[in-house]
């Protein structure tokens, strides 16, 4: 009977130690500052910014775990990417952009494992390297051009179905790229980050695998500016 009682304390211990962060405080931020169409409402979040707060320090104290999954692992740091991209923005506000910033994707200023990292290196050192290229779609610059702020935080339990959802919404949005069968005018998140989207074929493989149409291989590509106003 001790051997099975302590079997039974080392998986619960293993399903409690393995749940992931818990994003309930972020989804009242978004719900709150961000309206449907991705505007934040930067102003009243500069000075009501205590949930924000309360949710970095949940982030600071229930960081990734080796036995986390990957899809727990994805949803904390794509809503930690999101946070933290809010706190740098109403910590300076008021700005026109989050490139009047001094380096602002460089700045370290995210409590991770004993020490300080920047956005950066969520992005490219953690994010990127999870070989999954939809991320582009849901982590936001704070700018207009920028893929939409969804307002409810990603979840581990539906992050498939959310992160098709970012990418589809995106994708249709006329704003940041025009689609036909033979010639697209597309954001340029496809040009920077371009070995992302060749993973498995061409960026027109892409974009085909969530329109409704197929676009030529032969299409011509352009690619739109980009706005960096900020997308209050």
């Amino acid at each position: 009977m001790r051997a099975v009682y302590l079997i039974i304390v080392i998986v619960l211990n293993t399903s409690v130690f393995a749940q992931g962060t818990d994003h309930s405080k972020w989804n009242k931020v978004l719900t709150k500052y961000v309206s449907t169409d991705g505007r934040v409402n930067y102003e009243a979040l500069h000075k009501n910014p205590d949930v924000l707060t309360a949710y970095l320090n949940d982030l600071v104290s229930d960081q990734p775990k080796n036995e986390w999954s990957k899809d727990q692992k994805l949803a904390y740091w794509i809503n930690a990417y999101n946070a933290y991209t809010l706190k740098l923005i109403i910590d300076n506000y008021p700005i026109e952009s989050i490139k009047d910033l001094k380096n602002p994707w460089d700045q370290e200023f995210i409590p991770f494992d004993g020490t300080l990292i920047s956005l950066n290196t969520i992005e490219h050192s953690i994010l990127r390297k999870m070989d999954e290229p939809r991320i582009h779609f849901a982590i936001v610059c704070a700018s207009v051009s920028c893929p939409k702020l969804e307002n409810n935080a990603f979840r581990a339990s539906i992050i498939e179905e959310q992160l098709n959802n970012v990418t589809q919404t995106f994708l249709f949005d006329g704003s940041k790229n025009e689609l036909s069968k033979d010639k697209i005018k597309i954001s340029k998140i496809f040009k920077w980050f371009k070995q992302d989207f060749e993973q498995n074929g061409s960026v027109i493989d892409f974009i085909n695998r969530y329109v409704d149409y197929e676009i030529s291989k032969d299409a011509d590509i352009d690619y739109l500016n980009y706005n960096w106003s900020l997308n209050d």
